[in-house]
Order: C-alpha cells, then sequence, then structure tokens
C-alpha cells in the first residue's frame, strides 16, 4: 500500500459505494460538479472522511460513467476483493485544488456548524447536513427542539459570514414556528 499523506485537508469529489465486476472497478457516487476530475490519470487520494485525514494517494487507471455513477479502475487495485476493501471510503483532492468559488458560492464544508438565525435575530440553530436536491440544496438546521429544512436559494439565504460563523436567513412563510408555539396540533 502506498505511503499516507497527512499534509492537510481534503474535499471528497466521490464517495465509494462498492465494487463492479471482478477486474477491481469501483462504484463511485460523484460529490462534484466537475467530472473531469475522475479522468484517466488523475491523481487522488482515498480516505475515510473529508476534512484533515489521513490519506492515500491512488492514481485512476480508467474511469467512466455508468448510470448516475462512475465506474473507475485504481492503478493500484487489482481484483473484486481489494475493491471491495475501498468500500465507504471518499475519492479526495487536497483543499488547495479546489476549483475557485462563484459570487455567493462556498463550499458545503464551510457551511457545516454555521449558526443559522432569521433576519430579525431568532436563532434556528447549527447546520448540520446540507441534503443536495435537483431543484435546490437543503441546510439541515438542528436545535434543542428538532430540526429546520432552509431552502438554500438566494431569497431566503441572505448572507454568509464564514468569519463570524453565521447565515442570515428570510424564510417563507409556515416554515417556522413563531417563538414559544412548538407547532403540535
Amino acid at each position: 500500500m502506498a505511503k499516507t499523506d497527512t499534509r492537510g485537508s481534503y474535499l471528497a469529489i466521490g464517495q465509494i459505494v462498492g465494487p463492479h465486476g471482478i477486474k477491481g472497478e469501483v462504484k463511485v457516487v460523484p460529490l462534484t460538479d466537475f467530472p473531469e476530475r475522475f479522468r484517466n490519470g488523475a491523481r487522488v487520494f482515498l480516505g475515510a472522511q473529508t476534512g484533515k485525514t489521513d490519506a492515500v494517494p491512488a492514481e485512476i487507471a480508467a474511469s467512466r460513467p455508468h448510470q448516475d455513477r462512475w465506474l473507475i479502475l485504481f492503478a493500484h487495485i487489482k481484483d473484486r476483493n481489494a475493491a471491495e476493501a475501498l468500500r465507504d471510503l471518499y475519492v479526495l483532492i487536497p483543499e488547495e485544488d479546489a476549483m475557485p468559488l462563484g459570487e455567493h458560492e462556498n463550499y458545503a464544508h464551510d457551511l457545516i456548524g454555521l449558526a443559522v438565525c432569521t433576519v430579525d435575530g431568532q436563532p434556528l440553530g447549527q447546520i448540520t447536513e446540507i441534503l443536495f436536491t435537483a431543484a435546490n440544496d437543503v441546510y439541515v438546521v438542528r436545535n434543542a427542539g428538532g430540526e429546520v429544512l432552509i431552502p438554500a436559494t438566494r431569497e431566503v439565504v441572505l448572507s454568509v459570514d464564514l468569519a463570524e460563523g453565521i447565515m442570515t436567513v428570510s424564510p417563507p412563510a409556515g416554515l417556522i414556528a413563531p417563538a414559544g408555539e412548538t407547532g403540535d396540533v
């Protein structure tokens, strides 16, 4: 096995969900808007999580799209058993290799943990997860009373201040119960 790299932070571009066939290919769910990341010959890293992690370098020997996934053969993987050992690992790139962001864009990993409050100052909780849907992303905001699902649209998300760790939102009417109400019938 290749030497482990511990130099810094990584971003996930895919997650291995299992082997495909008997020659060592794996099925990868893409987690990137840039499928060219999976090109033949690309150098990536394999690791158990995103963020700061120990990662093992790998080279993509062959890749091809298949349904809503990618089938990838890594140069060091020779059979189905070796491919099975990669199940649930992430395909990673160093954070410094991330594509530049446009205006009003943020990396998903930067949003996890942000405090969320309404435009009038009502705290809603913290972002714990992001759901990637066809229409728009949805921020899962958890607090002591449960969770609120916030649509990630410009009409709802008014500002994101990463330095202060806060997102300000203007939720649509009816999305959030007024303070003191539980919403129970």
